[in-house]
């Protein structure tokens, strides 16, 4: 297991001891079944404008179809290819045993890895903006949809830049500006800052909204390549508190070169 997988495999014992924090409220709109349950394939929600509403408190796909450990696992071999550039660095990380995980040390996941993590995340809309809350490093994504251009300027960060869109019933988000050897999953997989993430979000249902992830880097692979993620409405759940470097006691005892 790499440093990073045993970090986040700690914290998901850590995190389940700590859900009962929290009462499970489901909102008094969600549609339910015969016997009360809440039902996952109900209609999805809509906007004001009638646009399909991706609000909510989403989980991706959990152990042992989750995609943190591997984002390409479902492709088939040459759908990913690598350059020259990218191999070497991702076979380094890989000799190293991950040791040099920016998330071993509490930093930012970034995009698309922050998706991944055994954690809820909420998405909040608003005019002109559309927030995602990550409860993993308890940290926070901004989509701006008020029209601008991504500006020339822009300080390169993990998460990136990202402006929004609709597309059809396709929330569209285009993110850029990202630091330099981004770690895409605890795999190693690299972006570089010349790196472009597209994003199509489509809720199918009330309890399903499936994502797009296209990655598009000349610097780390030879052509763009997708993967679609899908993630599960958590009705009724919300956010804890998450503090990384409070409980952080690996760091000292990862190993690698």
């Amino acid at each position: 297991m790499k440093s990073a997988e045993i970090v986040f495999a700690v914290s998901v014992m850590y995190s389940s001891l700590l859900s009962a924090q929290w009462t499970r409220q489901p909102p008094t709109t969600v549609p339910r079944t015969a016997d009360g349950t809440v039902n996952l394939n109900g209609p999805a929600p809509k906007t004001a404008d009638g646009k399909p509403d991706i609000s909510g408190v989403w989980m991706a796909p959990q152990p042992p179809n989750w995609y943190l450990p591997d984002l390409t696992k479902d492709l088939k071999p040459g759908d990913v290819v690598m350059t020259t550039w990218a191999k070497a660095l991702y076979e380094k990380r890989k000799s190293a045993n991950g040791k040099d995980d920016p998330t071993g040390f509490c930093f930012p996941a970034g995009v698309p890895r922050s998706y991944n993590p055994p954690y809820p995340f909420k998405i909040v809309s608003t005019p002109g903006l559309v927030m995602y809350l990550f409860e993993a490093v308890q940290t926070y994504r901004q989509v701006f949809t008020d029209g601008r251009q991504v500006p020339p300027i822009a300080e390169p960060t993990w998460m990136g830049y990202s402006t929004g869109r609709w597309d059809g019933d396709a929330f569209v988000i285009e993110t850029s500006k990202f630091k330099d050897e981004a770690w895409l999953d605890n795999d190693g997989h690299p972006g570089s800052d010349q790196m472009r993430v597209t994003e199509r979000l489509r809720r199918k249902d009330y309890g399903h909204l499936n994502v797009e992830i296209t990655i598009n880097d000349p610097k780390a692979y030879a052509k763009p390549w997708s993967m679609t993620l899908p993630l599960t409405l958590d009705a009724g759940g919300d956010l804890i508190e998450f503090v990384c470097v409070e409980n952080n006691r690996d760091v000292p005892h990862l190993v690698g070169n």
